[in-house]
């Protein structure tokens, strides 16, 4: 849906990946975003530079925007950002902990200032909990909402994912969320206040493994290409090599048992004829 968001005014103060995946997103759609840089730029420019010299997660998260500079403990530098937020439709932002409080631009004065404008605040941990003030990192989430614990071999030990997915997961989801807020101020006129913390994205991704240990009395193992709920899949080893091998329900059981094993009785065989019993049969991990 080009243009979708025609109209429509970010303004961002973020860093890093999280906040700035969500406005590449809404830039994507049409809206104008500008993006607040500190004068020595989002530190995400100096990642790497694969890309023509740039880096490679600038380049991802920040197509389509428009940047500004701007020292915010300047009073001129903060008048003007102030004159954005008057006409704004959103405002992101992914600074540490109380730092736009500071400034005078916290989200509960923003709202009250401007009731049309919502506010997407971007954090590590949720505000109320004990660790609202730490810093946050990619690593120390997955790790401490349990992913790295079911991601790897059994003989690995704990694996990060190869990709920044806190981040990356807290970005959509802030990305969905202002759509939301979107939609109801078409209805009612009145903006929002939303916050979004990377360990609580990361933590409604393993409802899974907690739901498994809390109900089914199954401790999250790490199982590689397997699946801890799911059978046949993952990686086999055959005569010639290995195959990768994903059946996901039980037409797709009885079509691989025929078209792939040629064994079409072993779909009907009671000890595997649903998934809940496959799950209890020793695989490739």
């Amino acid at each position: 849906m080009p243009g979708a968001l025609e109209g429509t005014t970010v303004i961002s103060l973020e860093q890093a990946v999280a906040a700035p995946l969500a406005t590449s997103r809404l830039a994507d759609a049409g809206a104008r975003v500008i993006k607040l840089e500190r004068p020595e730029g989002d530190f995400a420019r100096g990642y790497d530079d694969y890309v023509h010299g740039l880096s490679s997660y600038f380049i991802w998260n920040n197509r389509g925007k428009q940047s500004c500079t701007v020292d915010l403990k300047q009073p001129d530098d903060l008048a003007l950002v102030e004159s954005m937020l008057a006409t704004a439709d959103v405002f992101v932002q992914n600074l540490a902990p109380g730092a736009t409080d500071r400034l005078g631009i916290g989200s509960a004065d923003l709202r009250r200032r401007f009731p049309r404008l919502i506010v997407c605040d971007i954090g590590g941990y949720a505000p109320g909990t004990p660790d609202h003030e730490r810093k946050a990192y990619d690593l120390l989430i997955q790790a401490e909402a349990g992913l790295a614990g079911v991601t790897g071999s059994a003989t690995s030990g704990p694996t990060r994912v190869g990709i920044s997915i806190s981040d990356i997961a807290t970005g959509q989801g802030a990305y969905a969320a202002i759509l939301e807020a979107l939609i109801m101020r078409s209805r009612t006129g009145d903006g929002a206040h939303l916050q979004l913390s990377l360990f609580d994205t990361l933590a409604e991704y393993m409802n899974v493994p907690y739901l498994a240990r809390h109900y089914g009395g199954k401790e999250p193992r790490r199982l590689g290409l397997a699946h801890p709920s799911i059978a046949p899949y993952g990686l086999f080893q055959v005569s010639d090599g290995e195959i990768l091998i994903a059946v996901q329900n039980e037409r797709e059981w009885v079509v691989f048992c025929d078209s792939v094993l040629r064994r079409p009785s072993v779909a009907t065989d009671p000890r595997f004829e649903r998934n809940v019993l496959r799950i209890k049969k020793p695989r490739a991990a």
